[in-house]
């Protein structure tokens, strides 16, 4: 059985474009949930990128619903892939990275493997997922859906959601949340060459941030 809901209204450019000046490692200095299971990797390095979250449920074996999915794609789209479990089979590989890149998708988080990596780093559309496997699905044309909530890396995803990756993970980002979670990682971002200033010049970093403090008062509290 296949499933299809409406493609979500895309995030304007200039919101993601200000999100994507955001370290998701920043973001986790003040947000504690909505982050991916670590172990999704980036397939390319040294990229950050932030796109509206379509999304795709791929069941085991059939990845019917990924080619139409990726067939749909629009600029600036950023492709959640849900596998329903499945790690071992491969879902994106060299032909769906060009389908992507063709599309101008900004990116892609699979919940499970991908293949080709020598292509997908070639092509450039960033992908992050759970490593590589050399076993693919199969254009069974047997069940999936396509812009459904979904789960990836353990976090719900819907579709419209905010999708900022990098290499040191992924973070959904309701659209609501968007402006104030990008002046608040902005400002840390620029209070940053301060400390790392103070620092070099030779103060201590518990002095800095008042852990030493804090860990004074609650000796003394006992």
């Amino acid at each position: 059985m296949f499933t299809v809901g409406e493609l979500p209204p895309p995030i304007a450019p200039e919101r993601l474009a200000r999100l994507a000046q955001c370290e998701t490692a920043t973001i986790g200095h003040f947000l504690h949930s909505q982050f991916m299971d670590p172990a999704l990797r980036a397939v390319i390095p040294d990229r950050r990128v932030a796109g509206t979250a379509v999304t795709v449920l791929v069941p085991p074996l059939d990845g019917t619903m990924m080619h139409y999915a990726i067939g749909h794609a629009r600029p600036g789209d950023f492709m959640v892939v849900d596998r329903a479990g499945d790690h071992r089979h491969a879902c994106w590989g060299g032909v769906v990275e060009i389908a992507a890149e063709v599309a101008g998708v900004a990116g892609a988080a699979i919940d499970g493997p991908a293949t080709d990596f020598e292509e997908i780093r070639r092509t450039g559309v960033p992908v992050w997922c759970r490593g590589p496997s050399p076993v693919t699905v199969k254009r069974l044309g047997l069940s999936g859906a396509f812009c459904v909530p979904v789960s990836c890396g353990g976090v719900m995803v819907r579709p419209g959601d905010a999708i900022l990756a990098d290499e040191s993970g992924i973070v959904v980002v309701r659209p609501e949340q968007i402006e104030w979670v990008v002046e608040e990682a902005l400002r840390r971002q620029a209070a940053e060459p301060e400390t790392i200033r103070r620092l070099r010049a030779g103060e201590r970093l518990h002095e800095i941030s008042g852990a030493g403090a804090q860990v004074a008062a609650a000796m003394k509290r006992g």
